[in-house]
């Protein structure tokens, strides 16, 4: 039996609607003589990064591991904290495509959420990027406490938007996000890009 089409969106923020130009970490590891990419290893390590992501440590502080680990490569701890504070200050790139979807959804009478793994930072991200009141509700898996993709978090974001598992579609770039959506229920679509916008047209009750 085909699934009935759903009547609540839930849209991941990094890589599905805010973009992050490469170009920018690049320049600041060859400004500070790091190796390319390190800036990123670094701060994607899942002992570093898990606790910002569940409420246990701030998003300073998460930074200044970040410095702490690349005080030698950077020749000191001083150029450190420069380099991860020039990096820190680039917050990413709205795609317009994306946020006239989920306006379009919203104006239809759909509820929007929100779903993703960040830190305290959130709320000012979205305000400087111009994002605020876009969404019906936001998840933040550091106000949670719980990441996706455990259950827990979708069954948490499916309550947000007041909807079923089983009506609610979950878009995200991350594989394993995608596979977590589906296990606790949801329908589940993994980003490639705008050409995916058709199809998430058809799969939404609208």
């Amino acid at each position: 039996m085909a699934r009935e089409r759903a009547t609540a969106l839930l849209v991941d923020f990094d890589g599905v609607l805010r973009r992050w130009d490469p170009a920018v970490a690049a320049g600041v590891e060859r400004e500070y003589g790091l190796s390319e990419g390190v800036l990123s290893e670094i701060a994607m390590q899942w002992g570093r990064l898990q606790p910002v992501l569940t409420g246990q440590v701030s998003h300073a502080d998460w930074m200044t591991s970040v410095a702490d680990a690349l005080a030698g490569p950077a020749g000191g701890p001083e150029r450190a904290r420069a380099a991860v504070e020039r990096w820190q200050r680039y917050r990413g790139e709205v795609d317009g495509e994306v946020l006239d979807f989920v306006r379009e959804v919203r104006a239809a009478g759909l509820p929007v959420g929100l779903a993703t793994n960040a830190t305290d930072l959130l709320d000012a991200d979205l305000a400087a990027l111009g994002l605020e009141g876009e969404f019906d509700t936001v998840v933040n898996s550091y106000r949670l406490g719980v990441n996706k993709p455990a259950k827990e978090y979708f069954q948490a974001a499916c309550q947000a938007v007041a909807t079923p598992p089983d009506r609610v579609l979950f878009v995200d770039d991350e594989d394993w996000s995608v596979r977590g959506a589906r296990a606790a229920g949801l329908s589940a679509h993994r980003w490639s890009g705008p050409g995916d916008l058709r199809y998430l047209r058809a799969a939404l009750a609208y």
